[in-house]
């Protein structure tokens, strides 16, 4: 009897959950017979060979969004920001991947919050620095509610414009907090400008995407340190761009930190800022990433399990 690609690789081990399932497959990790999976809800038979590829070089991190942070932190090395010693809060946490960058990286502790249940790996979920809070939406996060307040926030969220939770992210923070946000583009630029698959193609929507949520960060009293496009797209290969925020008040940390007004004229630039966007759209648009079609470049290997178990 046949069953749903992403039932059965949970069911083989192959995946975590569903949910895992689905981004393997969306990562193109997916063979059925060593032809690429398009499709977690394809139909597989029992008997059919199933294969994810894996990278050898992978240092091992919680999720594929690790790399992502991690490259952006060695950038934000020159900001003064680091997580060692720090009281961290991971929003959009999932199976741990920015978490598990935050303890390799030395953080004290990592508060890990995520809408969804049962997504942590094991091994972070265990760890005594890592307090997991799940069925909990970070747009209802209020000060108070981590305590102490985390002094760094990271945040690698989806389904929700970014503009809608920077309140709740600032009012949870230390004062003059570092924040290191994923700003994802088909989040932000509303559905009816999507391509196929759900994709952001077009620079100018990339723009006016970071622009948006830099001058919402603005106007909250929040300064825009540095803009970079992300290490790795996300999935379907949309671009995605890696923001750093300072929280209103003293710094936590030191560093060049531009003003953050966005909101001047175009014709009279009041900021470093709309270079920063400009530098990153134009990194994203000639393609400088050491990536290859969402992946690093990096020997692969193949995991596969045959169908009875």
């Amino acid at each position: 009897m046949s069953a749903r690609l992403d039932v059965e690789l949970v069911r083989r081990g192959l995946a975590r959950s569903r949910a895992h399932a689905a981004r393997l497959v969306a990562e193109g990790r997916v063979r059925v017979a060593a032809t690429p999976a398009r499709r977690p809800s394809a139909a597989v038979g029992p008997e059919e060979v199933l294969e994810v590829v894996a990278d050898t070089e992978d240092p091992g991190y919680a999720s594929r969004a690790a790399h992502k942070l991690d490259v952006a932190l060695e950038s934000f090395v020159a900001h003064g920001v680091s997580p060692a010693g720090r009281r961290c809060l991971d929003v959009g946490a999932s199976t741990g991947g920015f978490t598990d960058v935050l303890l390799r990286r030395g953080a004290a502790h990592v508060v890990a919050v995520d809408v969804g249940h049962d997504q942590m790996v094991p091994r972070l979920r265990a760890d005594a620095r890592v307090e997991v809070r799940e069925g909990v939406n970070a747009r209802s996060l209020r000060a108070g509610d981590v305590d102490p307040a985390p002094d760094l926030v990271v945040g690698d969220l989806s389904f929700i414009s970014l503009r809608l939770v920077l309140g709740a992210l600032l009012d949870v923070c230390a004062p003059g907090a570092d924040l290191v946000l994923l700003v994802k583009p088909q989040f932000e630029v509303g559905r009816e400008r999507l391509g196929p698959q759900g994709v952001v193609r077009d620079p100018e929507l990339w723009r006016r995407a970071v622009a948006d949520v830099c001058a919402d960060a603005a106007a909250r009293g929040a300064t825009v340190r540095d803009v970079q496009v992300s290490a790795l797209p996300g999935v379907h290969g949309n671009v995605e761009f890696v923001l750093l925020l300072r929280a209103p008040g003293p710094p936590v940390t030191t560093g060049p930190s531009p003003a953050a007004d966005v909101t001047g004229d175009a014709g009279t630039p009041t900021s470093p800022v709309p270079g920063m966007i400009e530098a990153a759209v134009a990194a994203a648009r000639e393609g400088s990433r050491d990536v290859g079609h969402g992946r690093p470049r990096r020997a692969r290997a193949t995991v596969s399990r045959a169908g009875r178990s």
